[in-house]
């Protein structure tokens, strides 16, 4: 079984503020933050890290245009 892929949300300071449900893929993963943006932006996230399994794959990745 392949390891769940999952979002942590951060706030400009790094501090984390909470994560994402469990995707099957990375793909599904990105499609969501993708669309999810703006609301999490509204809800306080300034940036994010994908994370597969325990295993950070990138990140931090503002959501605030450049």
């Amino acid at each position: 079984m392949t390891a769940a892929w999952r979002w942590t949300y951060e706030t400009a300071d790094g501090d984390r503020i909470g994560h994402s449900h469990d995707f099957e893929s990375r793909s599904d993963a990105e499609t969501f933050i993708g669309l999810e943006f703006e609301t999490l932006l509204a809800k306080g996230v300034d940036q994010v890290r994908l994370h597969e399994g325990d295993t950070e794959v990138y990140g931090p990745m503002s959501l605030h245009a450049e």
